[in-house]
């Protein structure tokens, strides 16, 4: 790929454009690994602060993973570096005991963790990634050969959020080899890591393969522009499926969705498994990303009528009754324990409920109801309760500390109490 297809990193009107979003951040940190990708990230970054009349604080974080005996040797480099430059600099260490397997998932979420936690120490609020087009290039071509949908094939995008950390990726459309030239110049040594030539790992697989790909004209550009299209895309489905959602799905005071089953079939594939992947994140409490195969497997049964009385999937139970959809919160370890309302706060209740404490007491307690027997229930809220038990055993009970009953579910029966149920 020619060098004339990559932003001109030595022009500032580039580096303005590139690093444009971190101008009204009041900290931003530089995830720098002594690489050269990540080297010329703290360059870059740097030249564009000092254009800056007041530029952000910026923090360079280094992390040893405790994996080679030579990483310690090279987060100093990176703080000598670093420190050269007039950042602040913090290195970080990975002490805790590694897993004899998944070694490179552990370590990415080990990197975002600590590093997380030293930004909130710091009072960073973003992270910035070298990741560049070959990097994109590879997440392309992993995502493709795994069946993703269209979400997947965007690839990583410039603003996102992992493991609970704001990240920003400006490099995304530069290729690697202007990042290296940038290192040479300043008369840097990037570090070489020995694993980025272990093709054990299915990215060094990709990676040695795209030379070849881009004599057939799939180089990185190319994926580069298939991930923007997939993009555009992406957000066209996204705002159908929004729309449906908001039209089609309707909720109860204990968190349960229904969902007529004529409207999801005449939604169509696409835009019907979208809706049906966003109940399941809504009601199941926002757990980990799904497998697509997994939502696209339900939608399936669904629309041909096969799915058993009741199936459960990431944390939820759906069932269909009187033609509709009907999903529940499914019981079990993953919900919240007891858990005291802080006076004047809002609680977010197993990311479903925002449970509002509106006097000074410190002794309510809101808690899973479990158990409450559905008679019972129907004396206190004056109305037939039709919902599945799994949605009441889910919903959150809110007691004072004589044990009086103050909301159950979205409804609240005294004045110090108030709940709303999370449906977005």
């Amino acid at each position: 790929m020619s060098a004339s297809l990559t932003p001109d990193l030595s022009d500032p009107t580039t580096l303005t454009s590139l690093f444009s979003p971190l101008a009204s951040e009041a900290g931003v940190g530089l995830a720098v690994s002594g690489g050269p990708d990540s080297l010329a990230l703290m360059l870059l970054v740097k030249r564009w602060a000092d254009m800056l009349a007041t530029p952000p604080k910026l923090v360079v974080y280094s992390l040893d993973h405790g994996l080679r005996p030579e990483a310690a040797d090279e987060v100093v480099m990176v703080g000598e570096e670093a420190k050269r430059l007039g950042l602040n600099f913090r290195g970080l260490k990975w002490a805790d005991e590694h897993p004899e397997t998944g070694i490179q998932e552990a370590a990415r979420q080990a990197r975002y963790r600590l590093i997380g936690e030293a930004m909130a120490e710091d009072g960073i609020s973003l992270l910035v990634t070298a990741h560049h087009r070959a990097d994109q290039a590879e997440t392309i071509l992993m995502r493709l050969a795994h069946g993703s949908g269209l979400d997947g094939l965007k690839g990583m995008v410039r603003l996102a959020e992992v493991e609970g950390v704001r990240v920003f990726r400006p490099l995304l459309d530069v290729e690697p080899a202007a990042l290296v030239a940038i290192v040479d110049e300043a008369g840097l040594t990037a570090v070489h890591d020995p694993s980025n030539d272990d093709e054990d790992y299915e990215r060094i697989r990709w990676r040695r393969l795209l030379p070849a790909l881009a004599k057939e004209g799939l180089d990185g550009a190319s994926l580069s522009r298939f991930a923007a299209r997939m993009a555009e895309a992406d957000a066209a489905l996204s705002n159908l499926a929004d729309a449906a959602f908001a039209e089609l799905v309707g909720f109860d005071g204990f968190g349960a969705a229904t969902l007529p089953l004529a409207a999801l079939s005449q939604l169509g594939p696409a835009t019907g498994r979208r809706v049906l992947s966003r109940i399941l994140t809504v009601v199941g409490g926002r757990q980990k990303p799904r497998a697509l195969g997994q939502v696209e497997r339900l939608f399936d049964q669904i629309a041909t009528d096969t799915l058993s009385k009741g199936t459960t999937l990431l944390g939820t139970v759906i069932r269909v009754k009187d033609e509709k959809l009907v999903v529940a919160r499914e019981p079990g370890r993953a919900l919240p324990s007891d858990i005291l309302l802080p006076p004047g706060e809002t609680l977010v209740w197993d990311d479903r409920f925002a449970i509002f404490n509106r006097s000074s007491e410190t002794s309510l307690i809101a808690a899973a109801t479990d158990f409450f027997p559905r008679h019972r229930l129907e004396e206190v809220l004056g109305f037939k309760v039709t919902t599945p038990a799994e949605a009441i055993r889910t919903a959150p009970i809110v007691r004072d500390a004589e044990g009086a009953v103050l909301s159950l579910g979205g409804w609240s029966f005294d004045e110090r109490v108030e709940v709303t149920v999370i449906t977005d």
